[in-house]
């Protein structure tokens, strides 16, 4: 078993004696340091295991290579929110206490945020509503100075919304997002990184998920020139699900890095969670890392993981490491999967034989690889908005 593969815990059977100490084979992601303290994450020299994909020379100084002593000092992107019953939006001092009551920073580039902003946006959705239209949130960048953002989104219990974060502009910008999922909430997730060319985004977007609660968290990424999000759920109540979906288009020149993390440390908990990604062009890059760690206090368990790659021409590059960490022998199910390709053969094969011409077909098989994803925003418009993104990517290929 390769570093780069699953790490999986093995704990000895309660049977087994005292004495018999547990064996472990790798890093657990649950000793990664959390801290909001920025001195707790040392400069990064590119060597680290959560950065060593990450091209440092391109994130436009979000890190502080120079040390802790200058934060991102930028005007950060504005934030407008619509405006609708049972719906509040407030800008709050960085000492509201609704801010990192869940979420803490667990790498550089989150800590330097948090330690930089100095206004948040709150949006709070009351108790006990279902609101049909959807929330969107727009995120509009209009310079390329470092920039810090904060936005923390709270859904009260038993409530039912659909919410969409479109980012778009130009934006050098370290972002931290909360999600706060009350008890029997749902919540649909639409987050859609839309930005101009010049654009560098590094993002963590956490998740706390009360009793019985869902949360569906879908990532669109095809702008900018370097974006690395790492949307994390956790567990704060037994009977909770989270849906995590993503889908990313990689052009020559962009680095496209996804990160997940599910935090299985409560009973009776399910997710599911599938990431696609298609590439095209010299220099396109990705990276997706899928850690799912399911704790030794849990039972009752559901989790599976997976993450395809389509590689459209020459000089593309995939990276996909699905990591999944089990604490317990008692889970209901637990898997992982993981593929980096050109096109089936087979499909081809299949459409030509039927009269398709091979361009055409190849575009076809690329349209039904994406659209998996698409479908499951389940917002109509959004769905709309993102297919065409997708059939103008389509229309310039060159297959």
């Amino acid at each position: 078993m390769g570093e780069e593969g699953e790490k999986l815990v093995v704990q000895q059977a309660e049977t087994q004696p005292a004495e018999d100490e547990e064996t472990k084979f790798g890093t657990s992601r649950a000793d990664r340091k959390t801290s909001f303290d920025l001195a707790d994450f040392p400069v990064l020299t590119g060597e680290e295991e959560d950065w060593r994909f990450t091209p440092l020379h391109r994130l436009a100084n979000l890190h502080l290579p120079e040390g802790d002593d200058n934060l991102l000092t930028g005007a950060a992107p504005a934030v407008t929110v619509t405006d609708q019953d049972g719906v509040s939006i407030e800008t709050v001092g960085r000492d509201d206490q609704r801010l990192g009551s869940f979420m803490v920073p667990d790498d550089r580039t989150s800590a330097v945020a948090w330690n930089s902003f100095s206004e948040a946006t709150v949006v709070t959705i009351a108790d006990n509503v279902n609101i049909e239209e959807p929330v969107k949130i727009s995120v509009e960048g209009n310079s390329t100075d470092p920039a810090a953002q904060h936005i923390h989104v709270a859904i009260g219990a038993n409530s039912k919304v659909n919410l969409v974060v479109n980012q778009t502009g130009k934006a050098v910008v370290s972002q931290n997002m909360e999600f706060a999922i009350g008890e029997g909430a749902t919540a649909n997730v639409t987050s859609i990184q839309a930005w101009d060319d010049e654009t560098v985004h590094v993002g963590s977007q956490q998740a706390s998920l009360g009793k019985d609660s869902t949360f569906k968290h879908v990532v669109i990424t095809y702008g900018g020139s370097l974006v690395r999000l790492t949307p994390i759920t956790r567990f704060a109540g037994e009977g909770a699900t989270t849906n995590m979906y993503g889908l990313y288009f990689a052009d020559a020149g962009q680095h496209m890095e996804h990160r997940i993390f599910i935090d299985h440390s409560t009973n009776n908990c399910t997710s599911d969670a599938l990431y696609k990604g298609a590439l095209q062009g010299k220099g396109a890059r990705s990276v997706w890392v899928g850690d799912v760690l399911i704790r030794g206090n849990t039972s009752g368990t559901n989790s599976f993981e997976k993450n395809e790659n389509l590689l459209l021409s020459e000089g593309a590059q995939a990276d996909s490491i699905p990591n999944l960490e089990i604490e317990t022998g008692i889970i209901d199910s637990g898997g992982h999967a993981s593929s980096v390709g050109r096109f089936d053969e087979q499909q081809l094969f299949y459409l030509m034989a039927r009269g398709i011409p091979e361009p055409l077909a190849r575009k076809l098989i690329v349209r039904g690889f994406l659209n998996e994803i698409i479908q499951k925003i389940g917002i109509e418009d959004v769905e709309a908005a993102v297919t065409e993104v997708m059939e103008e990517e389509i229309a310039d290929l060159e297959l």
